[in-house]
């Protein structure tokens, strides 16, 4: 436990969390920890790395393993069907306690690049929390929850996991993203031309906005406006329900064209155009925050900055130091491959030990038509059970019935209210949570097919189909990314980005050859480690470049 002034104290604990020694106080936490590291490494056990670890980062400690109580605690709420309560240390030790339960503080806004000349050790707002004792309780009460779920060496991977998370975000943002702002600069004036001296749009929009205004017959229209331009389209006859892509891409109109343009380019200008490099880009790095576990099933989110939709465009600016390069791996296929690991379908497990999954299907059941073998799994997956997917469906589920009978009951179980969990033990939110729009209800089989609660209903079935997948996925990398950290501990290298399925090393030149073996190896490790002696295989596309954009 830390305080204001950068001291703090430290409790021993033996297995089970209970005091295996006396606690001890300590005038400066960053010392201490840092000497405890060096000659135990000992698993650390705190209320949220989120506050604590940026700060020993700062102080030049890294950590090897701890136990983050806050992650821990919105995992066994979840499962335990009470999704959304408090989380935080405190909330934790009230229901403990019996005492009333306190919300959880907002989350702390993003700081600017470069903030590191703060405080070691901030003091948090209002009152100050529980104290050690409080924090060792609590530690003790998770473990023996942790026991009592259905899998609970499973659920113990999925702690150690998404703590290891807490600390590989820290060490991320702290590391940054090399950025070079000039090419940056280079980029913008290429894709949308001058800035302009009054803040308004740029050049190339400005041009585009006359040209759509032009198209439809006025003399002025706000390009970025869908009220405007759905307006603009009726007078022309064309009836739209938004103006998203995929609804423009289906009118014939000279306006068109040229309203995807635009709409393209306001994203890079708005998102990632000069305003963001102002605030964004520092000292050569984009150091974003990242939120491990930040979406419900699992995977990473961030506070500010976009850094997990930077467009492949923009990604040009990501160059490497001077002497260094990128290891950029992606997991292809990876949730298929999932599905063929955790279903029990021996014919698809054989199928996911080939190199392209699709094409495997497409040999097996789909008479070499690679394209209806994809259509069918991604199909079964997402919910996309109607229309030109239907014969292929049929297909896999006469092909594949245990695989195409799992993600089947994940969506049942769903339409009827319940809850489902991923390999790990990672459970859904309710219907009432908002995910998936279901109601938790049984749904009325005499009922409306075309009635908002049927309607609802299946919405909430296509989010618990995949969930059981995408949150299973998302255990997997998160594996990966932890046992990479630690096979790269030790070495220059160092980790930098982190998306979903995709992780990026920046390491010397001369390493890469090195750090590539690292990344296939852990890749293969996070594969026992979840799913034992299967015979699908999580391949691995793995390039070396000098530039982000390059990657294959």
């Amino acid at each position: 436990m830390a305080d204001e002034r950068g001291g703090g104290v430290l409790q021993p604990l033996d297995g089970a969390g209970r005091p295996a020694g006396p606690a001890e106080e300590v005038p400066d936490l960053a010392a201490a920890v840092g000497a405890r590291e060096a000659a135990d490494r000992p698993r650390w056990v705190w209320a949220t790395g989120a506050t604590l670890y940026p700060a020993l980062l700062r102080a030049g400690v890294r950590l090897e393993r701890c136990h983050d109580v806050e992650l821990t605690e919105a995992l066994l709420l979840g499962h335990a069907g009470r999704w959304g309560e408090p989380r935080s240390l405190a909330a934790a030790w009230a229901r403990l306690t019996g005492a009333p339960v306190p919300p959880d503080p907002a989350p702390r806004q993003p700081e600017p690049p470069g903030h590191g000349q703060g405080a070691l050790f901030d003091a948090p707002p209002g009152p100050r929390g529980p104290g050690i004792a409080a924090l060792t309780r609590v530690y003790a009460d998770q473990l023996a929850r942790v026991a009592r779920t259905a899998h609970p060496g499973r659920f113990r991977l999925l702690v150690a996991a998404e703590s290891a998370g807490a600390l590989i975000a820290a060490e991320m943002g702290a590391a940054g993203l090399p950025w070079r702002a000039d090419v940056h600069d280079e980029i913008l004036a290429e894709l949308l031309g001058e800035a302009s001296p009054v803040g308004g749009p740029p050049r190339r929009l400005a041009e585009l906005a006359g040209r759509i205004a032009e198209a439809f017959g006025v003399r002025q229209l706000h390009a970025d406006s869908p009220a405007e331009l759905l307006k603009a389209f009726a007078r022309a006859g064309v009836e739209l329900p938004n103006t998203r892509a995929w609804s423009l891409r289906g009118v014939e109109h000279p306006a068109v064209p040229l309203v995807l343009e635009y709409k393209e380019l306001y994203r890079i200008w708005t998102a990632h155009g000069w305003a963001w490099r102002d605030a964004w880009i520092s000292g050569g790095r984009f150091h974003p925050e990242y939120v491990p576990g930040g979406v419900v099933s699992g995977r990473w989110a961030t506070r500010g900055g976009g850094a997990l939709q930077i467009p492949k465009v923009i990604r040009r600016a990501v160059v490497a130091d001077p002497g260094w390069t990128f290891v950029v791996a992606d997991a292809g296929q990876l949730e298929p491959r999932v599905l063929a690991a955790v279903s029990g379908d021996e014919r698809l497990a054989a199928a996911g030990g080939a190199g392209d999954l699709y094409a495997a299907l497409a040999r097996d059941a789909f008479a070499g038509d690679r394209g209806r073998a994809k259509l069918a799994l991604l199909g079964a997956m997402y919910g996309q059970t109607g229309g030109a997917a239907l014969p292929a469906l049929a297909v896999l589920r006469k092909s594949y019935p245990t695989a195409f009978g799992y993600v089947e009951a994940a969506a049942r179980t769903g339409e009827a209210g319940g809850l489902v969990r991923s390999w790990l033990g990672r459970t859904c939110p309710p219907g009432s949570a908002g995910f998936g729009e279901g109601e938790e209800v049984e749904p009325d089989a005499g009922a409306d097919p075309q009635s908002p609660r049927a309607r609802a209903a299946r919405s909430r079935g296509r989010f618990t189909r995949n969930f059981v997948i995408q949150a299973t996925a998302a255990e997997w990398a998160s594996t990966l990314l932890a046992t990479l950290r630690t096979a790269l501990t030790g070495t220059p290298a160092e980790l930098v980005f982190f998306q979903h399925d995709e992780v990026v090393v920046h390491c010397p030149a001369g390493q890469a050859e090195e750090v590539a073996a690292a990344v296939a190896a852990s890749g293969e490790r996070a594969t026992g480690l979840l799913f034992g002696d299967t015979p699908v295989r999580f391949p691995l596309d793995l390039s070396v470049v000098d530039c982000y954009a390059d990657a294959a």
